[in-house]
C-alpha cells in the first residue's frame, strides 16, 4: 500500500513514518519542514518539502491512503495567526479531501483533536457530545472533521480525536503537558503549574502512531474515535514527575478554563489496545535526557520557534 502522510516531519509523523516503512508500506512524506526533517532515508520513502496549502501540487497518483496530520498545532500557535491556521488546518484539508475523491484515493485518516469538545463538565466525554471549540485550533479541527466525514460514501473515512500526546520523538515537542513538566524538572529542578486542577486526557506517542496504522489496516471501523486513556490533572502529572525527579512544584493562578476528559470506549470496542502510559513517557524522557540524546531546543517549542523564525 502506498500512503501519503502530511505533516510527516512533525512530532507524530516522525515516529509514524518509520513504523509504516518497517511494515512494508511505501510512504510519501509531505511537510513544510519548518521544524526540520528528522526522517531516515529509506528506499520506500519519498520526502517532499511542500506547503499543504498548495493542494493542487500534492502528488496523489497511485496513493491508496492518506494520513492527514498537517495543521498549525496547539492553541497558542493557532491564535498567533488565525488566517494561516484556517488556511492550513481547515481550507487545505477541504481541498485535499476533494482532490482525494477525484483522484480515487480510497482511504482517509484524519487527525482531529480531543480539544474540539471545549470545556465539558461530563465525566464521560463521548463522541456523541456537542462540540464547543473555544480556540482557532479547535474550531478548524471541528470544521475539517465535518468536511472529511461528508466523504464517507466516497472513501473510507476515519477521524481520530487524540488526547494530548506524550513521549519521545526525533522531532520532539517540549510544549505539551507531560513532556514540558518533565523537562522543567530535569533542567530547572522546579515545575511551574498554572491552576493545576484542569484535567487533560493523555496518550503515549507509540499508541497514537500505532492507532493510525491500526485504522489503515482495519477499514471496517469508520467514523469518529476518541483516543485517550488517562485523564489526569496537570497537578497530578507534576506530582508523577517529581516522584522520579527531585524538583519542587510551584502552583500559580491561571485564567485557562480548558479542562476536558475523553472516553475512548468506542475505540476500545474495535479491539485496539494501548500499550504504554504517561509514566512510560516520563521514564523515557528522563532516560533520554540523562543519556544526552534529548536537550531543550527552541525548535521543540512550536510557538517560540514560529515567532523566532517569523513563520506565522
Amino acid at each position: 500500500m502506498k500512503v501519503l502522510v502530511t505533516g510527516a516531519c512533525g512530532y507524530k509523523g516522525t515516529v509514524l513514518v518509520p513504523k509504516l516503512l518497517n511494515k512494508g508500506y511505501q510512504v510519501v512524506a509531505l511537510d513544510t519542514q519548518w521544524f526540520g526533517n528528522f526522517l531516515p532515508e529509506h528506499k520506500n520513502l519519498n520526502v517532499i518539502k511542500h506547503d499543504v496549502r498548495d493542494t493542487a501540487s500534492i502528488p496523489l497518483k497511485g496513493i491508496d491512503a492518506i494520513v492527514h496530520l498537517a495543521s498549525i498545532a496547539n492553541d497558542p500557535c493557532g491564535d498567533l495567526n488565525p488566517k494561516l491556521t484556517w488556511e492550513v488546518s481547515a481550507l487545505a484539508t477541504m481541498q485535499l479531501a476533494d482532490r482525494a475523491k477525484r483522484e480515487g484515493v480510497n482511504h482517509f485518516v484524519y487527525a482531529s483533536s480531543g480539544s474540539v469538545y471545549g470545556v465539558k463538565e461530563e465525566e464521560q466525554v463521548t463522541e456523541d457530545l456537542v462540540l464547543e471549540p473555544i480556540s482557532e485550533y479547535n474550531k478548524t479541527k471541528m470544521v475539517a472533521e465535518r468536511v472529511i466525514l461528508s466523504y464517507e460514501n466516497d472513501m473510507v473515512v476515519q477521524a481520530v480525536r487524540p488526547a494530548t500526546v506524550c513521549g519521545i520523538s526525533p522531532r520532539m515537542r517540549l510544549d505539551v503537558a507531560v513532556n514540558m513538566l518533565t523537562m522543567q524538572a530535569l533542567t530547572n529542578k522546579r515545575i511551574t503549574v498554572f491552576g493545576g486542577d484542569q484535567k487533560r486526557p493523555n496518550i503515549h506517542m507509540d499508541d497514537i502512531t500505532d492507532l493510525y496504522i491500526f485504522l489503515l489496516e482495519n477499514p471496517q471501523h469508520t467514523g469518529v474515535f476518541n483516543a485517550g486513556f488517562e485523564n489526569i490533572s496537570i497537578l497530578d502529572i507534576a506530582n508523577m514527575v517529581t516522584a522520579d525527579i527531585d524538583a519542587e512544584v510551584v502552583v500559580s493562578p491561571s485564567n485557562d478554563p480548558r479542562s476536558y476528559r475523553i472516553n475512548s470506549d468506542r475505540l476500545l470496542a474495535t479491539g485496539f489496545r494501548p500499550k504504554k502510559t504517561v509514566q512510560d513517557a516520563i521514564n523515557e524522557i528522563i532516560a533520554a535526557h540523562r543519556a544526552g540524546s534529548l536537550v531543550d531546543e527552541t525548535r521543540f517549542h512550536n510557538l517560540k520557534w514560529m515567532e523566532e523564525k517569523g513563520l506565522a
